[in-house]
């Protein structure tokens, strides 16, 4: 663990990010287990996009009903390979689906409870508004070819597609520099990449139990 700062007054609201195939969704179930309350802006957005989708019926009009699926969802992978062919068209999913995220990442923040709130948002480094929203951020990070080779194992993938990611997704040097803490997931153990998060939990929730 890397560039941890030293404790504030206040510490509620974490932001979790990390470039693709990182271990960023592992790390936020261990958060969970360690007693966070979770707020997953990418299974959110999934949910804006199947078949009746808040975001659907803006989706189609500014896309075209050919970015839909038969049943009705956004096509994802036509999206995908829309974007990365045409940085406006990136520009114009945005401005139908941040806001709609981030409206419903508020409401399922206020269910915390008392609970610390750990937002999994993805592109958070490429965002001034989420920077500002939580009080601190964590990344998980990894050498580019790890990367790469961990997202070529997921069906549908292969490395050259996850390079092509990789390239468009903030740098890992913009990424650690607005850090408030490094998590390094190149090479670790399962145990050990674990042993990091609850070190940085007790540091920043002290008073938080749970056991990851």
């Amino acid at each position: 663990m890397e560039r941890t700062l030293p404790s504030r007054p206040r510490v509620a609201t974490v932001g979790l990010t990390g470039g693709i195939g990182s271990g960023k969704s592992t790390a936020a179930q261990s958060l969970v287990a360690l007693g966070a309350h979770l707020v997953d802006t990418d299974a959110i957005a999934r949910v804006l996009t199947l078949p009746g989708g808040a975001a659907v019926p803006a989706l189609a009009a500014e896309f075209g009903a050919d970015a839909l699926t038969a049943d009705g969802a956004l096509d994802r992978e036509k999206m995908r390979r829309l974007v990365f062919a045409d940085p406006g068209a990136k520009a114009r999913l945005e401005a139908i689906l941040h806001p709609l995220i981030g409206a419903e990442a508020g409401r399922q923040a206020a269910a915390a409870g008392g609970r610390p709130v750990v937002f999994d948002v993805p592109l958070l480094s490429e965002s001034s508004h989420w920077r500002a929203r939580v009080d601190r951020v964590l990344v998980i990070d990894c050498g580019e070819a790890t990367q790469a080779a961990r997202v070529a194992r997921r069906p549908g993938w292969t490395e050259d597609a996850a390079r092509r990611v990789i390239a468009q997704q903030a740098s890992r040097a913009a990424r650690r520099a607005m850090a408030d803490a490094v998590i390094d997931n190149d090479g670790f153990t399962i145990d050990r990449f674990r042993a990091e998060l609850r070190a940085l939990w007790a540091l920043w929730f002290p008073a938080q139990g749970g056991s990851a």
